[in-house]
């Protein structure tokens, strides 16, 4: 079991240095970030039937979104990723600017190997996004998680929606789906907020209380969430 433990840490450490060299190698790692997070958003809201629904994006109170999340495993799996989170204002609909954050968590079954998936949540309301702000966020304990449903609208959402609960996505060689995320962890990434804006600020400063200015590496995410207000 150790062995195996093991083994794990060095699939998940060897494929994060690779991705984390990747991306210093194009500039600011965090920009990159943020610049990618916007791609995956764009690309996955081009397929068609497949999308997030218009309705779910339109009412959400922020979006979390985790791309090239690292998922391997031996007998027993785990993933990490770096990821950011925005949050829309109740009265102006508009974005704060990005927070930087972690996912973490693990799971158990028959696998070998990794993959590299991409995660994007839909918080539905306020009170998640004051839990998350809060420390250390766990899914399915702190606020409840399901697979979210795809295509141009959803009126099944409503449950989940006055539940206060989380709709879960991922992408994983191109195949898009809801996925359940009970059990992973997520937390502010304290130093990557910190060198992206370049003085200390908690995520709460950053998506509430406007203190930090929205990077130009924002833009592309922007234009696509404020099509849909």
């Amino acid at each position: 079991m150790r062995a195996g433990f093991k083994i794990l840490a060095v699939l998940l450490l060897t494929a994060l240095v690779t991705f984390q060299d990747g991306a210093c190698a194009e500039g600011n790692k965090w920009t990159r970030l943020v610049e990618e997070s916007g791609l995956v958003l764009d690309q996955i809201q081009q397929m068609p039937d497949q999308n997030i629904p218009e309705n779910l994006l339109r009412d959400c109170a922020a979006i979390a979104i985790f791309p090239n999340t690292i998922s391997a495993g031996i007998l027993f799996g785990g993933k990490y990723g770096q990821g950011i989170i925005m949050v829309k204002d109740g009265k102006s609909h508009k974005w704060s600017a990005p927070a930087i954050f972690t996912i973490a968590g693990g799971s158990w079954g028959l696998q070998i190997g990794g993959q590299a998936t991409d995660f994007v949540l839909l918080i539905m309301n306020r009170r998640s996004v004051d839990g998350l702000l809060d420390g250390k966020f766990k899914l399915g304990a702190d606020a409840s998680v399901a697979g979210g449903p795809v295509g141009r609208v959803a009126e099944a959402s409503t449950d989940i929606q006055l539940k206060g609960g989380i709709l879960s996505y991922s992408r994983s060689r191109g195949l898009f789906a809801g996925v359940k995320l009970e059990g992973a962890v997520i937390t502010q990434h304290w130093e990557g907020d910190k060198e992206m804006y370049g003085k200390d600020l908690s995520a709460r400063e950053i998506l509430l209380e406007n203190k930090a200015k929205m990077p130009d590496s924002a833009k592309s995410l922007l234009d696509v969430l404020n099509k849909y207000k």
